[in-house]
């Protein structure tokens, strides 16, 4: 299993951080390696995400269910891989201090199947990078929205 976290301090209070997190569309396309999405309905959406590892090129899709939604805190999710044998979850959290946020994105992931043995290498490489690009980039735009 491969895990990333990654916290930053957003300079605007906890509903704006909110506002901006609970709309998919509005920071989608911040997902490191994203091509594209489809929402199916309000709690399940499908990504594709496009890049390449040590110069093979790859395209993977996912299912991404979101598990809660608490305003203004915290979203949780479940990733399913439709292209590759994974699972995975993460998070959202929020919390308010001094009318500032503490944001923090967690992702999880974990390989399975005969592929595996060859995917959970480039996973753990790839989550906490993922982790930490996506969190900063969601702070940069709410900053910027705010």
């Amino acid at each position: 299993m491969a895990t990333g976290t990654h916290t930053v301090v957003v300079p605007v209070d906890v509903q704006a951080v909110w506002d901006y997190v609970s709309d998919l569309e509005k920071w989608a396309t911040t997902v490191p390696a994203y091509k594209e999405h489809k929402i199916i309905n309000d709690k399940q959406s499908i990504w594709t995400f496009e890049g390449s590892v040590k110069g093979i090129k790859k395209t993977i899709q996912a299912q991404v269910d979101v598990t809660e939604w608490n305003e203004p805190s915290n979203i949780k999710f479940e990733l399913k891989g439709l292209s590759d044998n994974f699972t995975g979850s993460g998070h959202f959290t929020a919390e308010d201090v001094n009318g500032e946020t503490i944001m923090t994105c967690t992702v999880e992931v974990r390989a399975g199947g005969l592929s595996g043995a060859v995917l959970t290498p480039i996973i753990k490489w790839a989550v906490p990078k993922v982790a930490s690009r996506l969190t900063e980039s969601i702070a940069r735009k709410i900053a910027v929205f705010s």
